[in-house]
Order: structure tokens, then C-alpha cells, then sequence
């Protein structure tokens, strides 16, 4: 029997609706995953026939990030290693960003870490309510890939959620910047095709260099640099082997991610009752 692909891709009138089709691992983004979404991304662009690119995910979440499993059982070794596997994570994120046609995240359920980095990159996000959205890679001693966050939605609100690793939902999401509508479940796909259409008016002749020269403001005040940078400066964090990430690694490989995922919520929450600050968000 043929593996389903990760990647399902249903041409529309507008385009192309790519969607990550891993759902029971939340479209988890393995290293096959990306490499798939990648050449899909690449047929896309080619496509003269392709004007929009959508970006969703199967089942009940868009992507809840890197397949933290596959990182563990990996044996990255150290920062060097580190450096060359998150590069290719980078290349891919970038590759979306880059796109000379417009591409929208359709998010639903959540978007997390790796999963959040890759709908910041696409030029409009419409979620769903009830989306969670965060990146709390630092609660597990690792670091954001692609850092986008700062320059959507500013430094202080920035280092609130990447320092503390708190998720907010689709509403506060809207209200800070983060993404551009947040419509009921049932709405999502019907409101994100009336988008992709209304963007399929404009010609490509117009809209490639319209793209670019958004990017080229972000190159302005540093972007690229800053990717540059975060990548020297992740891979420092992720082989920094710190007694807490040994503990993470050591729990996944006994008893599964999702009990470290509940080892590592129990360490936030129970400083989080000490403070006297009650119940964090999940993640």
C-alpha cells in the first residue's frame, strides 16, 4: 500500500490549497514533512496557473511545531550540528516568505513553535476561534528557528511570549498584530477561498514586486541579519545539554513525548502557584 503524503495539494480556481497532512501527530513537522512541503512550494511557484497559496492542516490542528521525538532520537551532537539542521528549517520558512505569490495560513486548533513560525511567514493568517498560538520552545531549552515574531508585533509583547513560552488564543492573537481575521470553524475555509480569490485579481506583475518590496523593509531594519544570528545563537541553546534538557530527552525516550510535554507544563505550573499568579496557559 502507498504512504499517504504529508502534503496533500487540491488545486482551486485561485490556486493551490496546500494542506500538512500528518494529523495524528497535530502535523507535527517532521524532516520529511518540510522537505515535501518544500518541493510543493517550489511546484506552486512554477505553476503559472497558481496566482494564491494556501497553507492549512489536517485534523484538529494546524501544526503543533518541529517533531520534538524526531529531535530527540536524532543525536544532533553539537552547536555545528545543530546549526546545519536548523538551516534547512530556516531555508524552508524563508521559502514561503519569499514567495512571489501570495500565500495565507489557514490555522485552526493550534499553531505552535515551528507551526507559528511557518503561518507568521505567510503574508495573511486567518485562523479559527479557539486557535492557540505560541512558541514555547524555550520552556524545553530550545529557541525560536526563524525569528519573525519581533518584526510583526514589536519587541516587548515579542519577549513576553517567547521569554515565558505562554500561548494566547486566535482574538489576542488578531488584537496584537499577529494574524489579520479570527472567524468561526465553520467559516474558516469558505472565509480564507473569498480572500485567496480577491488576492487572484491582482497580476502577478504587479503583485511578485508589491511582495518584495515588503520583504526589502524588513531586510531594512535588520531581518535577514537577525535570522543569521538566531540561527548561530540557536544552536548554541539547543546543544547547551543543560540538566533540564537531559531530563526532557530522557523522558521522551522512556515514556513518550507526551509525558514530557506534561513533566515540563507541571515545572511552569507549579512556580507559576507559588507566585500566586494562578493557572498558566497550556504550553
Amino acid at each position: 500500500m502507498t504512504e499517504e503524503p504529508l502534503i496533500l495539494t487540491t488545486p482551486m480556481p485561485w490556486g493551490v490549497r496546500l494542506t500538512l497532512n500528518r494529523p495524528a501527530k497535530l502535523n507535527a513537522l517532521s524532516g520529511e514533512l518540510v522537505e515535501q512541503l518544500d518541493s510543493a512550494m517550489d511546484a506552486a511557484i512554477a505553476d503559472p496557473d497558481v496566482r494564491v497559496i494556501v497553507i492549512a492542516g489536517a485534523g484538529r490542528a494546524f501544526s503543533a511545531g518541529y517533531d520534538l521525538t524526531e529531535e530527540s532520537e536524532g543525536g544532533m551532537g553539537g552547536p555545528v550540528g545543530w546549526r546545519r539542521a536548523l538551516a534547512v528549517d530556516v531555508a524552508a520558512t524563508l521559502k514561503i516568505l519569499d514567495s512571489p505569490k501570495p500565500v495565507i495560513a489557514q490555522i485552526h486548533g493550534y499553531a505552535l513553535a515551528g507551526g507559528l513560525e511557518l503561518a507568521m511567514a505567510c503574508d495573511l493568517v486567518v485562523a479559527a476561534e479557539g486557535t492557540k498560538l505560541g512558541e514555547p520552545e524555550i520552556r524545553y531549552g530550545s529557541a525560536p528557528v526563524t525569528l519573525l515574531m519581533p518584526y510583526l508585533i514589536g519587541q516587548k509583547k515579542t519577549r513576553e511570549l517567547l521569554l515565558t513560552g505562554d500561548l494566547i488564543d486566535a482574538v489576542e492573537a488578531e488584537r496584537i498584530g499577529l494574524i489579520n481575521r479570527v472567524v468561526s470553524a465553520e467559516r474558516l475555509e469558505a472565509e480564507v477561498d473569498g480572500l485567496a480569490d480577491r488576492l487572484a485579481r491582482t497580476p502577478p506583475e504587479v503583485m511578485g514586486p508589491t511582495k518584495a518590496m515588503l520583504n526589502r523593509a524588513m531586510d531594512a531594519a535588520g531581518f535577514r541579519l537577525a535570522v543569521e544570528a538566531c540561527l548561530d545563537l540557536g544552536a548554541i541553546i539547543n546543544a547547551a545539554d543543560t540538566p533540564e534538557q537531559r531530563e526532557w530527552d530522557a523522558i521522551v525516550k522512556r515514556d513518550g513525548l507526551k509525558a514530557a510535554l506534561a513533566w515540563r507544563d507541571a515545572r511552569y505550573e507549579e512556580r507559576l502557584a507559588e507566585s500566586g499568579r494562578g493557572d498558566p496557559p497550556a504550553g
